[in-house]
């Protein structure tokens, strides 16, 4: 019988930590606070992360890598289905990192290392909702010129990026535990297609109001 062999230390602590930034935002959480829900000292914490915009970095860089992999699949978006499959897993994805959505801003304005990656997300994913509204176009299930195609990937990029915000605004106490991870993130992928409705043909507008479901009405 084999065992499963421990999760090295450095792991771990991201691990942990990502979880208590969700939970709290990470302007809320101190190192030592790590340390103690970790039971290690701060010793050892400072070890694998002597400061803690390397915690933050190293969780981005996690991030940023999911992300591209996931953004790569926008190419093979050809219907409504497949986009609202792409941009709920896309909201998977933010939602399991979601400190740095909430605390964007102030992230930003802390951290320079941040301020310049997330330039780079936000490109990926404005060339990836292109691909997505070129798939939908090739796949005849949407009709949108050169002009209009800009405005609406730029308007769809800003509703992902600030959606959780806006949830979190909304209902503070509520909107990002995890018990309305679901309505939340199904809603947000709504809000996002919504965008698109002037431009897709009326069995596509059809279909995708009928995977939205009851999330069409949220506000």
């Amino acid at each position: 019988m084999t065992t499963k062999k421990p999760r090295r230390t450095a792991e771990r602590i991201l691990d942990v930590t990502l979880d208590l930034f969700n939970r709290f935002g990470e302007p809320n959480v101190s190192t030592t606070l790590i340390s103690a829900e970790l039971g290690i000292s701060p010793g050892n914490l400072y070890y694998h992360y002597p400061a803690k915009d390397e915690l933050i970095n190293s969780l981005f860089d996690r991030f940023e890598r999911a992300l591209n992999e996931l953004l790569n699949a926008a190419d093979d978006v050809r219907n409504v289905e497949d986009a609202w499959l792409f941009f709920h897993m896309l909201f998977e994805l933010i939602w399991d990192y979601r400190f740095l959505y909430r605390d964007l801003n102030d992230l930003l304005s802390k951290n320079r290392r941040l301020e310049t990656h997330f330039q780079f997300v936000l490109k990926h994913k404005s060339r990836a909702i292109e691909a997505v509204l070129a798939g939908l176009t090739r796949g005849s299930a949407m009709r949108i010129d050169r002009v209009d195609s800009g405005a609406v990937a730029t308007a769809m990029v800003v509703v992902l990026t600030y959606w959780l915000s806006h949830e979190y605004v909304r209902e503070p106490r509520k909107a990002l535990e995890p018990e309305n991870a679901a309505t939340t993130l199904a809603r947000g992928a709504w809000h996002v297609l919504s965008l698109l409705s002037p431009y897709l043909e009326p069995e596509a507008r059809t279909h995708l109001h009928t995977l939205a479901g009851k999330y069409r009405e949220g506000p």
